[in-house]
């Protein structure tokens, strides 16, 4: 009887650490990464964090492989992916905790999302598009301080909870209809300006086309509903009127385009 119990107490364990584990890379949980908020404005320093990360290897590529709209070039991420993986070592030695700054922690998790998602189309390359991959988004693959994440889960379970929608157009999904992949890591020291340069650049690009009384929006505006907020309440014109050089009337007519999930490759 004790060893029916036992068993059966080791069954619930292994289903509960399975569980955790299947909410994490569907990005429930943030498997024990820190996520301070972005409280008031974000602004841009190195001065509030007990660590300050070197990103310029990941610069050093960004500016070598991709060009001024954010294509990339994989065969030439390809043959320079020891340099890739050097900088995802590097990332993968660091301990994101408490006492790191929040402006830290965003450029931190952005470039690591952004580097494990060009090194998941140069392990499969060539592909027509991640989503003909195998769990793109659910499998475990980041490496941070002895855990591996999945992309979603730094997405959903990490960035999406510090208070910070703009992380939506400054993370890349190396698809065609995503916001355009930067051409150099995000810092602490800048993170505030380019938030606004890549949020701006894709709200009036042609992802989305804006007119006074309608609008036909990217498909993200939709996987998001609930993160467009301002002053507090979901609104989603109010938001776009933020960055948008073309104001939107707050009863306007919204659509929503089809998403272009082709690589985007140079």
């Amino acid at each position: 009887m004790k060893l029916f119990k036992y068993i059966a107490l080791l069954t619930v364990v292994a289903f509960t650490l399975q569980s955790c584990n299947l909410l994490s890379a569907a990005g429930v949980t943030s498997q024990g990464q820190p996520t301070k908020k972005v409280e008031g404005t974000l602004t841009s320093t190195t001065a509030n964090s007990e660590v300050n990360v070197d990103h310029s290897q990941w610069t050093k590529l960004l500016q070598q492989y991709v060009d001024k709209k954010g294509m990339v070039n994989y065969k030439g991420f390809q043959k320079d992916e020891k340099q890739l993986d050097a900088y995802l070592d590097m990332l993968a030695a660091k301990d994101p905790n408490n006492d790191w700054s929040v402006q830290e922690l965003l450029a931190f998790y952005i470039n690591l999302y952004n580097a494990q998602t060009v090194k998941l189309i140069v392990e499969n390359y060539p592909t027509k598009s991640i989503k003909d991959l195998d769990g793109p988004w659910t499998k475990g693959r980041a490496r941070v301080d002895g855990r591996e994440l999945s992309l979603g889960g730094i997405e959903n379970g990490i960035l999406r909870k510090m208070n910070e929608p703009r992380i939506h157009f400054a993370i890349n999904c190396a698809s065609i209809s995503c916001p355009k992949l930067l051409d150099e890591a995000y810092t602490a020291a800048k993170i505030n300006e380019q938030l606004d340069q890549v949020t701006k650049e894709f709200i009036n690009s042609d992802n989305n086309d804006i007119k006074e009384n309608e609008a036909q929006l990217s498909s993200i505006f939709t996987f998001y509903p609930n993160d467009w907020k301002v002053n507090g309440k979901v609104n989603i014109t109010g938001y776009i009127n933020q960055y948008s050089k073309q104001k939107l009337n707050p009863n306007a007519t919204l659509t929503y385009k089809n998403y272009d999930w082709g690589l985007n490759e140079q």
